[in-house]
């Protein structure tokens, strides 16, 4: 048995606790609650301390494009005119790259790996391919791997079902998006989705011209004209049509539906995703990038809904980080409380995946995926703790080569330092022995089954 002390513990599905402890044995949380009361029931435990600390559950990445990696520049370059205009400069891209697999593989191996340090424990990514199914094995946490489907024409879209056909169970598939992707052959995905088991993630409501397409076709139907995948069949909705709408009217919509994205939707859909137990991702800093919009949070949580975050890709986000993503959150709805915005990073991801019954938040019976946030100054208050999570930059700059408290580390990613200093072996991370680092600093770590596996930033003490 270990127990895990700190200033703080931000648990997510109970309120946060000063001075709090966590017991862990064999990789599973057994009791959560304050120090004095964890120590007194196990009095022969061992005790880590992590001073300056909050210990939060890893973080849930529960949208991503791994396999645009290579094209990194496009999420650096200005907004697009319109989507449609970035959808044709990312196929200009992809064309004009030409990567082979290889080169497509170690971009997306370098994106994982930066997630990683950056203390994610579970991220769902949409491959066209399936590519970036190899990269599991080199993930030390669960990466899903969504095969996506595109075809509204209907011959495409008959051809892509009998490729769907010769897939194997363990392969999940989804679709692309209502603009992209037949009814027939959503709901053909959706069918084996749900046969299986399988979380089904679907591009909704992104832009106002994917809504205009709905209604009434726009610039979004010339776009697809000029590249032959439009037939005619595709059906518009009229004035009153919206992304959300088009699910429900062709029965997509259920609890193990993700929509991905939902800038676009008005209260009468939000209350559409909240009767059916759909789930919600946001992508904000994608959203920024493009130039799409805001989704209504604060509708979507008044709805009872939590959402997940996404990342997305680097071909339409100059960076790949959750920690960012809660601070444009924070920033762009100033109204949400900072604690609903670490539980969508958490909790919220966790449930769009499927996964809340193990991880999303520090619990007992759930595993011990634990983050120790560092601060330079532990908070005196609740509030300022948790905006302190969402409002400032937790930089990635540290990896941990050896064992700490007996606790064998494993090698991650690593950023530049700020300097070329080493570390002695004197120096501690949240209380705990290691080995290289930068100067005295307390540092942001993962913990998991008893392991501290990354340190995630620091702070000069």
């Amino acid at each position: 048995m270990i127990i895990h002390r700190a200033p703080w513990l931000l648990p997510v599905s109970s309120p946060p606790l000063a001075d709090g402890g966590i017991a862990v044995q064999a990789g599973i949380i057994v009791a959560v609650g304050p120090f004095r009361d964890i120590r007194r029931s196990w009095l022969g435990a061992q005790v880590i301390e992590h001073p300056n600390c909050v210990l939060l559950p890893g973080l849930i990445n529960a949208h991503a494009h791994l396999e645009l990696s290579h094209l990194s520049q496009l999420g650096r370059q200005p907004a697009p005119p319109s989507f449609p205009a970035w959808i044709e400069r990312l196929l200009a891209a992809r064309s004009h790259a030409a990567a082979d697999e290889a080169t497509m593989l170690q971009a997306a191996r370098q994106a994982l790996a930066a997630q990683q340090a950056e203390g994610v424990v579970a991220l769902a990514d949409i491959s066209n391919s399936g590519l970036t199914s190899q990269l599991a094995s080199g993930f030390d946490g669960r990466l899903l791997v969504f095969k996506e489907y595109l075809g509204l024409r209907k011959d495409s879209a008959a051809a892509a079902l009998r490729r769907l056909e010769q897939e194997s169970d363990e392969q999940a598939c989804t679709g692309h998006a209502p603009y992209s992707t037949s009814p027939a052959l959503l709901r053909g995905l959706k069918a084996r989705a749900n046969q299986l088991g399988h979380v089904f993630p679907i591009h909704t409501a992104e832009s106002a011209a994917e809504i205009e397409l709905l209604r009434s076709g726009g610039p979004f139907r010339a776009f697809l004209e000029e590249r032959n995948l439009w037939d005619g069949s595709f059906q518009p909705m009229g004035d009153q049509g919206g992304a959300v709408r088009w699910l429900h009217q062709h029965g997509l919509l259920d609890s193990h539906t993700l929509c991905v994205h939902c800038v676009h939707i008005d209260t009468e859909e939000i209350a559409l995703l909240a009767a059916s137990g759909a789930k919600v991702c946001l992508c904000p800093g994608s959203n920024r990038s493009l130039g799409v919009g805001k989704p209504p949070l604060a509708s979507l949580l008044r709805h009872g809904l939590l959402p997940a975050i996404g990342t997305d890709s680097l071909a339409s986000n100059p960076e790949l980080s959750i920690w960012r993503e809660m601070r444009l959150l924070a920033e762009e709805h100033p109204s949400v409380p900072p604690e609903s915005i670490v539980a969508m990073a958490t909790l919220g991801g966790a449930a769009a995946l499927g996964l809340d019954k193990r991880l999303g938040s520090l619990e007992a019976g759930k595993e011990a995926v634990i983050l120790a946030a560092a601060l330079e100054k532990v908070p005196p208050t609740t509030a300022e703790m948790i905006e302190r999570l969402t409002q400032e930059r937790i930089p990635c700059v540290q990896q941990l080569d050896e064992a700490c408290g007996g606790m064998q580390g494993r090698k991650l990613f690593r950023p530049p330092l700020r300097s070329s200093r080493r570390l002695s072996q004197r120096n501690r991370c949240c209380g705990v022995p290691y080995a290289a680092g930068n100067g005295h600093q307390s540092a942001v770590v993962a913990v998991k089954n008893d392991r501290v596996q990354a340190c995630l930033g620091y702070q000069r003490q």
